[in-house]
């Protein structure tokens, strides 16, 4: 049956609004105070990137504070947030499958980046990939008392179809030089697994020890494409792990050069029911760091 991404879309939303009241609070705050068992600012500042998930944020919320606490405790002036951008319409999907079977991403109309104060384009609004990003920052801001008027400046950038070619992506050049005095973070959830994502259901796995190794496995494998610098390998890797991250990863990593990759800390969200679909249906949550190659 035909996937009606537009209804996906409407679904997601309402299971992440539901999953934010039912943390609340004292859920958010257990959360943050759980981060700060990855002191993460050190890579930030070293120049590195650090990726984190936007499945369920019971799950991995966490790993998203982690992040961001990351990005306050760096000291910067500015975060750069390179995102995901989901395809929920047919004309996405289809354009992103044309691009990934090595069609010219240039004569794409979804070709470029997305993100607020840029002209064009506007489907990044609609996404949900940095909603529990903007939860955890907003309740860590208030944690600390940090108002608007002293907090660093986030830009939030939605790049789609790089095709391989990072480098050629309308806008490119802008991002490289707000990148040039910022701190990288970004969004993945790199490895969808199930009879929801069309495995037949002799072949799924079930996100026990067993199918955890084999993700973290696959993470791993996408990691070293993309710090070899090979983007369209990347993105070849990521249509088969059903990684949504092709083009974000395919950008920090341009952005920033030669690193090198590691999963600090890998969990799992149950997706069947967004999907209705049977278990096991699920998707990887992960924590990634990317540090410089130095001498590279």
């Amino acid at each position: 049956m035909k996937l009606d991404r537009e209804q996906l879309q409407i679904d997601i939303h309402r299971h992440y609004r539901r999953e934010h009241e039912e943390l609340g609070a004292v859920g958010t705050l257990a959360m943050l105070e759980r981060a700060a068992d990855f002191p993460l600012a050190p890579t930030l500042n070293a120049g590195g990137v650090l990726v984190f998930p936007h499945a369920g944020v019971k799950d991995c919320g966490y790993q998203i504070a982690a992040c961001v606490r990351a990005c306050l405790e760096s000291g910067a002036d500015r975060v750069l947030v390179i995102s995901v951008l989901h395809a929920f319409s047919d004309a996405m999907e289809e354009a992103r499958q044309r691009v990934s079977g090595g069609a010219d991403p240039r004569l794409e109309a979804l070709w470029g980046i997305q993100g607020p104060g840029l002209e064009g384009r506007e489907e990044w609004r609609g996404d949900h990939a940095l909603y529990s990003w903007r939860h955890f920052w907003r309740a860590e801001l208030e944690r600390r008392g940090i108002d608007e008027s002293r907090m660093p400046q986030v830009i939030e950038r939605y790049p789609y179809l790089a095709g391989g070619r990072p480098g050629d992506l309308p806008g490119i050049e802008e991002l490289a030089r707000l990148a040039e005095d910022a701190v990288i973070v970004s969004t993945a959830d790199a490895f969808h697994h199930g009879i929801g994502y069309g495995d037949a259901p002799e072949e799924a796995m079930w996100p026990d020890e067993q199918g955890l190794a084999r993700a973290h496995q696959v993470l791993q494998e996408g990691m070293a494409i993309l710090g070899e610098g090979d983007y369209w390998g990347y993105d070849q890797h990521c249509v088969a792990a059903r990684s949504d991250a092709r083009d974000a990863g395919q950008v920090f990593s341009w952005l920033r050069g030669p690193m090198s990759g590691r999963v600090l800390d890998l969990t799992f969200t149950d997706s069947s029911e967004i999907y209705n679909q049977p278990a096991p249906t699920w998707v990887v949550a992960a924590l990634m760091e990317w540090t410089l190659n130095h001498g590279v």
